[in-house]
């Protein structure tokens, strides 16, 4: 059954939610107009609304999708919830030593209650099937409440970075980086 978290907000658990799964062929153009969907409730006021459309052309591209779910050392998650798909997330293998989280997005309705840290375990899990000592994930700097979530679920900030993603656009992150 569902429970209440310390705010008596209901958190999502496994009950309410429906297992999450690899991702599917037939899953890929839900996943690229949920990713629109939260981007452009999201990210207006961190990036520029000409970056938001750039970086979603540039990763959220069925034809981009379907090339990741191909290759080898790269897996995407979806959950979902009364049928639905209302997060997902992209993990990438850094090396022998880090399993990177490259995408990790919850519906903005479902923020809070319990996905985004289901999915974490998920890429924890993983992490160590593969032999990595650890996750590693790029946030934007001016993101903070996904700055603040990912600490809750003991990340910390290993370093700051600019990244020029072409487009006349830059990533402004923290690579932040958690045990596992």
């Amino acid at each position: 059954a569902s429970r209440r978290g310390r705010r008596g907000r209901r958190v999502i658990t496994e009950r309410d939610a429906e297992d999450i799964a690899p991702m599917a062929d037939g899953d890929v153009e839900a996943v690229a107009a949920l990713a629109r969907a939260i981007w452009q409730a999201h990210y207006p006021g961190i990036i520029s609304t000409a970056q938001i459309e750039y970086m979603l052309a540039q990763r959220y591209d069925p034809a981009v999708i379907r090339a990741e779910l191909t290759q080898a050392g790269l897996w995407w998650f979806v959950l979902r919830r009364d049928g639905g798909i209302v997060a997902y997330m992209a993990l990438q293998k850094e090396g022998d030593a880090a399993l990177k989280i490259d995408k990790l997005y919850v519906r903005p309705d479902l923020q809070r209650l319990g996905c985004g840290g289901r999915l974490i375990a998920q890429a924890e899990a993983l992490a160590r099937r593969e032999g990595c000592g650890e996750l590693e994930l790029a946030v934007n700097r001016g993101n903070a409440n996904a700055i603040a979530a990912y600490r809750k679920h003991g990340f910390t900030v290993r370093e700051a970075v600019v990244k020029d993603i072409g487009g006349g656009f830059v990533m402004d992150d923290y690579v932040m980086v958690k045990k596992v």
